[in-house]
């Protein structure tokens, strides 16, 4: 055994102990099961940590250096990634209890030295049950898939999901899917153990708020809000706003509709006045977002507001993001959507006048859609009650260029939304919610509430061949879950809950489809993968419906099914006028059993963007292509580098992956067009999303609606946009039927793979220098801000996933 001189290492008890070279390399190679030995090389490992070692470090300082450099060579193989985490796992499982039940004892009964904290971290319903059945219980984790996340998977984990106390972290990975499983199916531990398996396999996972809260005493499920202004006026404005903070402070994301505030220069009876209209409200706004975070200091607030381009101060909400201009008319931190009318959408393509109301002197316009809609307004027109006649297309041009400059505002189709919607019995829709998926009723008594989780489908990739029918049942298993968390779970407004219970929304949605693609050796663009996306969303609403109906027949359906188009055997492919593949031949059989015995669940499926889930599980997010094969990611646990493991393992099957090819990758921006020798196959596989017709993007989007009874979070991207190829895309999505015309424009100016140098150098003086820095404190005003990083994963890293 080598000792190096001069080098020591603190244990957990204070005590000091001579590093030895040969029990880190021990520690690293009985973690290197089912690695790559060729490219992940124990040796080279440990003698890179020795260059980084200070002369006294502690045990988490070394697991951390450790496992620092390990992950910095990711990009000579992806299995870095999985022995980085690794490193980090097993020291973890060493310093939580040593059995589920224990750790669960351990968060009820803490003894808290801080006087400040007097709660358990763990409900009395919780620790019971694992209590009664702690037996079953701990023998039913299985410790060894905490070592199939990824370095960013576990790292995303430790930053915000594992309850810790103090600053230490108490629970595994595995301990948290056993927490949220029991959290959602209190004592029926049979179904609990099966969302487990499931969970911790990867097959499925819960949203954010979900995997924050069940089992503690605050168990807020809920990820979506979806509000409305209770009124035009002071007194209902400050409503709506304790309103938003307290589904903020609850980890919720919201979604609020505010069409019916007069806007600026309105007539205020009571004083005799003028409003200030709709931008010093939004500001209010703007601050109580920054201010109540979600969680508790776990992620940033987040406000999408919606409104219809028909309302007079449009062109000053146009404004309110971009990042000049007068400080008092922005408001940065929200976020802004428009909910279009088809009515404007056609005047822009006639080139014809647009008017803009105050709702407060031509009430109405955002109750009513299609016809009814058309008909108001153009009586509003003739009675000349508008404020302002413009050029449609004037509008429209501002509209495009708040989103070359911003990425925002989010488009979505309001008679889309309304009438392909099986809550249109219960009136007009008026928004989604921040991430544009969630498309339900919300009214001031009613503030509507989506629970979600996603189906992780690369997962389902066995040989080479997808298993539709494993799909199909882990589906249906995640749509009895939900279902169980609108009752299990607590809400913030008595409105939500009443909402929630009374319509019981879901969403299930997908993660890494670009993954599933890749994974199968289909082009995303591909006539495979247009096939491949109907199939998946059709096996999922299927399966989604299939056990509503059954929960249904066994609680009841849920209390406003009456009147709803699936009450009378129109499913969502019948509202766009579809007939569903032959891939299931029992739809009419299904549609009966409907009629029978109704739905449990008033809305069902919904692809949301699943940026934090995504990463935890290792997989791209939800519907999207990948933006690069190569790239640095800044995320609210740090910043990880990250590489392709599908084409490195192509690349490696042709003796091509080297650091030449590498470089050349990195020096692409993530592509691999320009390596020669790469089969055409090969290069359309590993196209970046830069590299993807964007009507190919919307067309999936179009293909895959009929089966989602809500909507979907569809981003699309522009190397350098233009008004021109904006206005093109936008009219081609409205025209294909979306509901969601997009979520988010992201242009490469703003998202570009971030270059990083080869493995060699990242082990530089610099970077030991770095490490040591690290391990000091710094001081309260130093700053780790990079303006070059871009933050592509945080706008909705607030959200749905």
């Amino acid at each position: 055994m080598l000792l190096m001189k001069g080098k020591e290492v603190v244990d957990r008890k204070g005590e000091k102990t001579a590093f030895s070279d040969a029990k880190l390399r021990e520690y690293v190679q009985s973690l290197m099961f089912g690695l790559n030995a060729e490219f992940v090389k124990t040796d080279e490992i440990v003698d890179k940590v020795i260059l980084g070692l200070p002369d006294l470090i502690s045990i988490d300082e070394l697991i951390d250096l450790t496992s620092e450099t390990v992950a910095s060579l990711v990009t000579v193989h992806p299995d870095h990634s999985l022995l980085a985490s690794r490193i980090c796992s097993k020291y973890l499982q060493s310093c939580c209890a040593r059995s589920f039940s224990e750790s669960i004892e351990l968060l009820k009964n803490r003894n808290f030295s801080n006087f400040r904290r007097t709660k358990p971290l763990v409900s009395e319903m919780l620790y019971n049950t694992v209590m009664e059945n702690r037996e079953i219980l701990d023998s039913a984790i299985d410790h060894s898939r905490d070592f199939d996340l990824t370095y960013l998977g576990l790292k995303t984990l430790q930053k915000s999901y594992l309850l810790k106390y103090e600053g230490n972290i108490l629970e595994t990975p595995q301990y948290l899917f056993m927490r949220v499983s029991l959290g959602i199916h209190g004592n029926e531990v049979n179904s609990a153990l099966e969302t487990y398996e499931l969970m911790s396999k990867r097959y499925m996972i819960h949203a954010t708020p979900t995997l924050f809260n069940a089992g503690t005493e605050r168990p807020y499920l809920s990820s979506c809000f979806l509000l409305a202004t209770d009124d035009d006026s002071i007194d209902g404005i400050f409503k709506t706003l304790h309103k938003a903070a307290l589904i903020s402070k609850a980890a919720g994301g919201l979604g609020l509709h505010i069409s019916n505030v007069r806007s600026e220069g309105a007539y205020i009876s009571g004083s005799n006045g003028e409003s200030n209209g709709i931008v010093p409200m939004l500001r209010v706004f703007n601050n109580a977002a920054r201010y109540v975070d979600q969680g508790g200091n776990k992620r940033p607030g987040a406000f999408a507001i919606y409104i219809e381009p028909w309302h007079a101060d449009i062109f000053e909400f146009l404004q309110l993001k971009k990042n000049h201009g007068k400080e008092e008319r922005r408001a940065r931190d929200l976020f802004y959507a428009l909910w279009i009318p088809d009515l404007f959408m056609e005047k822009v393509r006639n080139d014809e006048d647009w008017c803009l109301f105050s709702p407060d002197e031509c009430p109405g316009l955002n109750d009513c859609y299609g016809e009814e809609f058309v008909k108001l307004y153009s009586r509003y027109e003739e009675e000349g009650r508008f404020l302002e006649k413009v050029r449609a297309q004037k509008l429209w041009s501002s509209i495009l260029e708040s989103q070359i400059e911003t990425g925002t505002p989010f488009m979505l189709y309001k008679d889309a939304c309304n009438q392909k919607s099986n809550q249109k019995n219960l009136g007009t829709i008026k928004s989604s919610n921040l991430c544009c998926e969630i498309v339900e009723y919300s009214s001031p008594d009613e503030t509507a509430v989506c629970n979600l989780g996603s189906v992780c489908t690369p997962m389902f990739v066995e040989d080479g061949i997808f298993n539709f029918k494993k799909l199909h049942r882990v589906t249906k298993v995640l749509v009895r879950n939900l279902d169980k968390t609108i009752d299990v779970g607590i809400y913030p407004l008595k409105e939500a809950q009443a909402s929630n219970k009374r319509n019981r929304p879901l969403a299930v949605g997908v993660l890494g489809l670009a993954d599933t693609f890749m994974a199968l050796k289909i082009p995303f663009d591909s006539d495979e993968a247009k096939k491949l996306n109907i199939q998946i969303f059709e096996t999922l609403y299927h399966a989604a419906l299939e056990a509503s109906v059954e929960l249904a027949k066994a609680h009841g359906p849920y209390s406003s099914f009456e009147g709803s188009p699936a009450s009378s055997s129109q499913l969502q492919f019948d509202l766009w006028d579809v007939k569903p593949s032959a891939m299931y031949d029992d739809w009419e059989k299904l549609k009966t059993n409907i009629a029978k015995h109704g739905l449990r669940n008033s809305l069902l499926v919904a692809p949301m963007p699943t940026a934090s889930t995504s990463q935890i599980l290792g997989f791209s997010e939800g519907i999207e292509p990948v933006a690069s094969n190569v790239y640095s990611r800044r995320t609210l646990s740090g910043e990880y580098q990250m590489v392709n493991k599908y084409l490195v393992e192509d690349l490696i099957k042709l003796n091509m992956w080297n650091r030449k090819t590498k470089n050349q990758i990195i020096n692409d921006n993530g592509s691999v067009q320009n390596i020669h020798g790469l089969s055409a196959n090969i290069k359309a596989t590993y196209k970046t999303v830069w590299e993807i017709s964007q009507r190919t993007i919307i067309d999936l989007a179009a293909d895959r609606g009929p089966f989602i009874d809500q909507s979907q979070s569809m981003s699309l991207f522009l190397k350098e946009p233009t008004k021109s190829k904006l206005n093109a895309m936008h009219f081609y999505a409205w025209g294909r039927g979306l509901k969601t015309g997009m979520y988010y424009l992201r242009s490469q100016s703003a998202s570009s793979a971030i270059k990083f140098t080869t493995e060699e150098q990242m082990i530089s003086s610099k970077k030991r220098k770095m490490f040591k820095e690290l391990l000091t404190p710094k001081s309260p005003d130093s700053s780790d801000t990079d303006p070059s990083v871009c933050y592509f994963e945080n706008d909705c890293d607030a959200c749905s996933g």
